[in-house]
């Protein structure tokens, strides 16, 4: 465990892009038995989702994001310090995604760009990196974009994964000032990586055979260069880790469930955050689900549901909890106090 204490940084702004096209998982009949749609809908909380277009890249959806971002907070391009791109689904394995970035918003060649990668959890431990660097001296502003098109390497023919992800480009302005402490705790066990995972790639290298699609052996359709997911491992992963380390850090932080006004959890599925509300005994008033408009948008979750269901509502101060986790495997929480925070509403592209 990482335990990360910050001062004297916070969240200043943040926004959300989403495709313009909706899928609903009520015409999934060629990959689930019609007699059990309704069932799986509400199992996992998902009615419908937004699919990039084939031309639309993570990348441009968190440009149009941080387009927003920097218009309604009035930001100078040149004011930006730091860039970090965090995605899964990067426009090129080279040049890093987060250089073509600063060439498209404007930013100043003096600014630090670099890309991270992990999975659902991915958010948690940028903003911490972002959070690590505003606080050093010669860097006010951090811009971390946080955006996947995970429609693009999962099968549509896979009955697991295809009905649970949607697109989505974030950005959070990160930056000094009179913010109280904000602390992280982020885990990590690479035992589970096979559980959640692209096979081919660079150990085991792309041929002709890897874009063959198969049928594996849970029935569903997918080719070596498609997600695959055991579904009840990652499951069982999550429930069981990720309440204790939501209790970890209100025991480390000493604070009660009660004070905390909001928590953002990773959008998986409805009947795992519903879990996880009763395990922790929390209001559910006081946990925002955006799941069932947008599906899971993978590490841009978290910030798509705070830029989506509560738009308006951080004016003053409000402690957050956030809570992510997955592939790697990895999780993570982090409490924070959002102080005067203006987030924008959603965008579409």
């Amino acid at each position: 465990m990482a335990k990360l204490t910050f001062h004297g940084v916070g969240i200043k702004a943040l926004s959300a892009c989403v495709p313009q096209e909706v899928v609903f998982n009520k015409d999934l009949g060629y990959l689930i038995p019609e007699e059990e749609i309704e069932k799986t809908i509400n199992n996992i909380g998902i009615v419908e989702r937004r699919i990039a277009a084939p031309d639309v890249m993570a990348s441009d959806l968190c440009f149009k994001a941080a387009q927003q971002l920097m218009q309604d907070n009035d930001i100078a391009p040149e004011s930006i310090d730091v860039l970090l791109f965090m995605s899964q689904t990067p426009d090129y394995r080279i040049p890093a995604t987060s250089c073509l970035l600063q060439e498209r918003l404007g930013l100043s060649r003096d600014t630090m760009c670099f890309d991270i990668s992990l999975g659902c959890s991915g958010y948690l431990f940028a903003l911490s990196t972002a959070f690590a660097y505003a606080s050093m001296e010669g860097v006010n502003r951090v811009l971390l974009l946080d955006g996947e098109t995970f429609s693009k390497i999962v099968n549509r023919r896979d009955k697991v994964d295809w009905p649970l992800y949607g697109d989505a480009g974030t950005a959070t302005l990160v930056e000094k000032g009179d913010f109280p402490a904000s602390t992280f705790m982020l885990y990590t066990d690479g035992r589970g990586a096979d559980k959640l995972m692209i096979h081919a790639g660079m150990r085991n290298p792309v041929t002709p055979d890897s874009f063959v699609e198969r049928e594996q052996e849970d029935g569903n359709i997918r080719n070596d260069l498609e997600v695959f997911m055991d579904g009840m491992d990652v499951f069982n992963f999550a429930i069981s880790k990720v309440p204790k380390s939501i209790k970890q850090i209100l025991k480390e932080t000493d604070t009660s469930i009660d004070d905390v006004d909001y928590l953002v959890f990773h959008q998986a599925n409805r009947f795992m955050m519903d879990f996880f509300v009763k395990k922790l005994k929390i209001s559910p008033e006081r946990v925002p689900y955006c799941i069932s408009k947008y599906g899971n948008t993978s590490s841009a979750s978290v910030p798509l549901t705070i830029s989506s269901e509560l738009s308006g509502k951080l004016s003053g101060d409000h402690k957050v909890i956030m809570s992510a986790f997955g592939a790697g495997l990895s999780w993570g929480s982090a409490i924070m106090q959002m102080r005067d925070c203006k987030v924008s509403p959603v965008i579409e592209y």
